[in-house]
């Protein structure tokens, strides 16, 4: 059992900063390139998108930047579906370099099902929700990723009034 590798691209020079390395915003673009492969992968392709105006969006983003990209790299997003219910995923995505085992990034995100025609949330399709449960089941097995469920903050203790430490 693994993570379903989504998408696969090379760093472009017009994703590079002034340091030389992938620009923050750009690990991100990354992941969103995923979710398209991702709501693709579970039948929600854009023709189904246009026939059922359905679609998938996003409600919270968590992205860890853990190591530098350079202009040129191959990369690659893989997914794993951390947990659904009948109108949302909880899914988590790795950012590595080519086919290195380490990620340079994560990204834990919860994405929601909505009705375009209403501007709603609306439970799966019958269709979609078995593919989704399909992916569920492949990946229950996987070991709870390293930076999932992480909250941003300063320790109580650390932080003092003004934000200096």
């Amino acid at each position: 059992m693994s993570a379903l590798t989504l998408y696969r691209d090379e760093v472009r020079a017009e994703w590079v900063d002034y340091n030389g390395h992938l620009r923050d915003a750009f690990y991100l673009l990354l992941f969103s390139y995923a979710v398209d492969a991702l709501i693709d992968t579970i039948g929600l392709d854009a023709a189904e998108r246009e026939r059922s105006r359905r679609s998938v969006y996003t409600l919270e983003v968590h992205l860890n930047y853990l190591s530098e990209l350079k202009q040129g790299e191959a990369v690659r997003v893989d997914c794993q579906l951390l947990a659904h219910d009948s109108k949302r995923l909880h899914v988590y995505f790795t950012l590595h370099r080519g086919d290195e085992a380490e990620p340079v990034a994560a990204s834990e995100q919860m994405l929601l099902h909505v009705d375009t025609a209403q501007a709603c949330s609306a439970p799966f399709d019958a269709a979609v929700l078995a593919r989704v449960e399909t992916l569920a089941a492949a990946h229950a097995g996987l070991p709870r990723p390293a930076y999932a469920g992480r909250v941003i903050g300063l320790p109580r203790r650390a932080a003092t009034e003004g934000g200096q430490t």
